[in-house]
């Protein structure tokens, strides 16, 4: 006979013990996260000679001047401000097709709609550097490459998928009856998809926003292939000049990384909530 008497001190000891093992699992898992970047940190304050000598050890006194030095030897303002360019634009044109898009593929059945989001979706699945080749070569023969909108164009193509996918998902949870309610006071379709069903978005298309300025601002291979002219270079291109033939200047690089870095991880930080807000409530709405 099986004995199904309830042992309340082990199921205690048990859930106690699963819980330490997933704590001490996220901890070292966000160990492995960040301790790289506060070596970098660390390390950009470094001389030359400290960081040969013992590339773990913390800085004898900080070298603050390498960060002015990385600044100016990398041309780091002219990167900043092309990367800024291309990520607002980016975004910013990505949520506006993304918004027309995702709604009418949500709120509009007709023949082929399966068909056109299929192959949006599928622009998740192709990785970027099956299609670097024809990309350029495509942009080549069509005299597109090293231009200030070059970037602009497989940027928006490559933000969109996930961008409609967030969008249509979120869309499809909301009412039917908030646009109908707005038809019988008199909005037009238009009026009602940008004032009445827009705002109700924001939560996801801050998300997209978010993700596709993140991914835009630390984009490298498009960028490395389209682009040669060095007054349209990004920072990610920027970071390989303190790399040369013979001999690297690691604390340089380390202090350019650290200044490439800062927006990423202050808007990730600031925004954190709004992310993880964005990317569940679409789930959770349906």
């Amino acid at each position: 006979m099986i004995n199904t008497t309830y042992n309340p001190v082990a199921s205690k000891l048990k859930n106690g013990a699963s819980s330490l093992v997933a704590n001490v699992l996220c901890w070292a898992l966000s160990i492995t996260c960040i301790a790289p970047v506060i070596w970098m940190i660390y390390s950009s304050l470094k001389t030359d000679k400290e960081f040969a000598l013992d590339i773990l050890a913390l800085p004898e006194s900080p070298q603050w001047s390498n960060y002015v030095k990385a600044f100016i030897a990398g041309n780091m303002g002219t990167y900043a401000v092309n990367s800024l360019l291309n990520s607002v634009l980016t975004t910013v044109f990505t949520l506006l097709l993304a918004f027309t898009i995702g709604y009418c593929l949500s709120r509009f059945h007709f023949r082929g709609r399966n068909a056109i989001y299929f192959l949006f979706m599928a622009g998740m699945l192709i990785p970027i550097y099956a299609l670097l080749l024809p990309i350029f070569i495509e942009f080549k023969y069509m005299h597109l490459v090293n231009k200030v909108f070059t970037l602009l164009l497989p940027y928006i193509a490559f933000a969109l998928p996930m961008a409609i996918f967030l969008v249509e998902s979120y869309v499809r949870g909301i009412p039917v009856e908030l646009e109908e309610a707005s038809y019988i006071d008199g909005c037009s379709h238009v009026r009602s998809m940008f004032s009445i069903i827009m705002p109700v978005c924001k939560p996801v298309l801050a998300t997209s926003a978010i993700l596709t300025f993140l991914n835009t601002w630390n984009e490298f291979p498009l960028a490395l292939v389209l682009i040669s002219n060095n007054k349209y270079k990004t920072v990610p291109i920027g970071l390989t000049y303190f790399r040369g033939a013979y001999a690297t200047s690691y604390v340089l690089l380390f202090a350019a990384l650290t200044i490439a870095s800062i927006p990423v991880i202050v808007i990730y930080l600031c925004f954190y909530n709004q992310i993880m807000k964005g990317m569940v409530a679409g789930a959770v709405k349906g």
